[in-house]
């Protein structure tokens, strides 16, 4: 996707702001399912942040970029257990914290591995009640392996597609 990216702090009243400060936009064709944001338009998203780096708008854009995918794998990790500590022992603790980030990163290969459409992309939350915990049974019959999911199940061909493409990669 093509997105064009400008400084634009000359714009813009910056006079309470600390020294140095800049105000970096980028502008994105909006694209099926996305919102808009910061200013009404029907053809364009535009995202914009404040920084006092020094580089070009490109760069600093780039930077910013990366640095929310860092924050999405702080999320993640978070919400699978990182948040809290159980133990009063800081080597449970520091056990616990290996633990929640192994299987965090078991998680993001199965995400790229196996799920697909909305799933790749999914939340651990949404992994765990749609995938996880579906009652479901596998079951070894005749030399095959058959996968029984509750009749209606909302996920059950997401769970069938999982498990195709897990057998193909082994």
């Amino acid at each position: 996707m093509r997105s064009d990216v400008a400084e634009v702090t000359d714009l813009v009243d910056l006079s309470d702001w600390p020294p140095g400060t800049r105000l970096i936009v980028r502008r994105e064709h909006l694209h099926p399912g996305a919102q808009r944001s910061l200013f009404p338009s029907l053809q364009y998203r535009y995202w914009g942040h404040y920084t006092d780096a020094d580089g070009t708008p490109v760069e600093l854009d780039h930077h910013m970029r990366q640095h929310a995918h860092v924050e999405d794998h702080i999320k993640r990790l978070k919400d699978s257990g990182l948040e809290r500590f159980p133990f009063t022992n800081l080597d449970a603790n520091h056990a616990w914290m290996q633990l929640v980030c192994t299987a965090a990163d078991l998680v993001r290969w199965f995400h790229h591995l196996v799920c697909t459409g909305s799933l790749a992309t999914a939340e651990p939350k949404r992994l765990r009640w749609s995938l996880w915990h579906t009652p479901a049974r596998i079951v070894r019959r005749a030399g095959q392996t058959i996968v029984r999911i509750i009749d209606g199940w909302p996920t059950a061909g997401d769970l069938l597609d999982a498990h195709r493409r897990i057998n193909a990669i082994t």
